[in-house]
């Protein structure tokens, strides 16, 4: 996971799961369990969403994308308490689309929902809490060719790549960095700063701008096939920075104040990525457009794919005079990815798109919080009389 949440490698793993989660020939997506408990009505939490329509709108469509690439009878388990069929699942979410038309408040839109899916919750960590963290799409200044202001290359698959999540080559990150990839390695571009092309590879995308402003969006392709070791436990470990205060910006910070130090932890991680160009925006592991502020990443192995969820956390506002203050967040979101550290039912990923709020988000983001799925409403049974004879 990034850096300041523990051990992530989205990156790494994003398409090895996305891969295992289509084909597997498994009865069911989703993990029964007590991963997912029934909330009854006194107990039922606001559903006020704080987004805004078009956006929520966007995520579903997307959802229903995937789910319609799916076979209709395949079932979605919500852990013990439900389960439903993709058909069935899809149908509640075009009803969804519907309600949404003509932008309702968010007393309306949550009478609406709570009208046709019923509420679970997370059962969370052991604690029972809910980890809420966020993840970005960086922008990185790169050149065409290699220049002394320019020397980190952003690698793209090497010439003699034929296939398969892993590059056969298993070379490590230090390796790679000292030339042994040779004539076959391929550069989609040049950056200014080894940091910044790191962070890229964690966050999994990112976009390449270049000096005329012309952008190039990529996405991961490949791994070297090291396992990821993350920077920021080294630097817990080591005494350099604290589990309260570990985050993107303060490894980077720190990296920038120990120049010295930096190829050495850097190369910590002997996991690298090799990444591909994107035509489209960054993409999830069902391979379907994040959309930010409604995409979240979840644990693959127990909670359903693509489905609509709920979520009530913080997040970090930049106000006018470049303080950081904590805000409310609750809003529907969609479960459309997954990452290599985002483990069981207490952890939450929120994507957040582009930009300096997008990145802040990221940066600071580890809040508590609440997770629920919705779930279509059982259908009315109607009772069958006995035949009169």
């Amino acid at each position: 996971m990034r850096p300041g949440r523990g051990s992530t490698a989205r990156a790494v793993c994003l398409l090895v799961l996305a891969g295992a989660l289509l084909t597997a020939p498994v009865r069911s997506l989703g993990q029964p369990g007590t991963i997912l408990r029934s909330v009854a009505e006194p107990e039922r939490p606001s559903l006020l969403d704080d987004g805004d329509a078009d956006s929520l709108r966007s995520a579903i469509a997307h959802s229903l994308g995937w789910l319609d690439r799916q076979p209709p009878s395949r079932v979605l388990a919500f852990g013990s308490s439900r389960r439903v069929t993709i058909a069935e699942y899809a149908a509640g979410l075009r009803r969804l689309i519907m309600h949404l038309a003509n932008d309702p408040p968010a007393e309306v839109l949550e009478e609406r929902v709570l009208a046709e899916f019923d509420v679970l919750a997370s059962a969370g960590r052991l604690d029972g809490a809910v980890l809420l963290t966020g993840y970005h799409e960086p922008v990185i200044e790169v050149s065409d060719r290699q220049r002394p202001d320019y020397p980190i290359p952003v690698l793209g698959l090497p010439a003699d790549y034929s296939g398969g999540w892993r590059y056969p080559g298993s070379l490590s990150r230090s390796e790679i960095e000292a030339g042994r990839l040779g004539a076959v390695s391929r550069p989609l571009a040049w950056a200014r700063d080894p940091v910044d092309v790191f962070f890229m590879e964690i966050e999994g995308s990112g976009t390449l701008r270049f000096p005329d402003g012309r952008e190039m969006r990529v996405g991961p392709a490949a791994t070297n096939g090291h396992p990821y070791r993350s920077i920021g436990r080294l630097l817990i470990d080591e005494g350099r920075l604290t589990e309260e205060n570990v985050s993107m910006h303060a490894i980077r910070s720190w990296l920038q104040q120990n120049p010295s130090e930096r190829a050495r932890v850097l190369r910590h991680n002997q996991s690298v990525v090799f990444f591909r160009r994107l035509d489209g925006p960054p993409l999830g592991s069902l391979g379907v457009a994040l959309t930010p502020a409604r995409s979240i990443a979840t644990d693959a192995r127990i909670f359903p794919p693509g489905a609509l969820a709920f979520v009530r956390t913080e997040r970090p506002v930049r106000l006018p005079d470049g303080r950081v203050v904590w805000a409310p967040m609750s809003r529907f979101v969609l479960n459309q990815d997954t990452g290599g550290a985002i483990r069981g039912a207490g952890r939450v990923d929120v994507f957040w798109g582009r930009g300096r709020d997008a990145e802040l988000a990221a940066s600071e983001m580890k809040q508590l919080g609440d997770l629920y799925f919705l779930v279509p409403k059982l259908a009315p049974r109607t009772a069958v009389r006995p035949r009169q004879s």
